[in-house]
């Protein structure tokens, strides 16, 4: 008889517990996703980044100082 109350027990309570658990996983809400918003290629490299982290201004933007100092990639340099 002992066996058989602890063993009600122990389902009752795994059953608490995942239903305590499904209820906080439904109640969390999404972070927003961050760096939302326009994306630009970077003007020497090509690569894709949200316009409020790009460097330059105008047309000529870029994804690094140091690609804003070299400045546009040429075409005999390739992609």
């Amino acid at each position: 008889m002992r066996v058989l109350v602890l063993v009600l027990l122990a389902v009752v309570a795994i059953w608490l517990i995942r239903r305590t658990w499904r209820r906080m996983e439904s109640s969390r809400e999404a972070p927003p996703p961050a760096g939302t918003g326009e994306l630009v290629a970077c003007t020497h490299c090509g690569v894709l980044l949200p316009r409020a982290e790009a460097r330059g201004t105008g047309e000529q933007l870029y994804c690094s100082d140091e690609h804003a100092r070299l400045g546009p990639r040429g075409p005999a340099e390739g992609r």
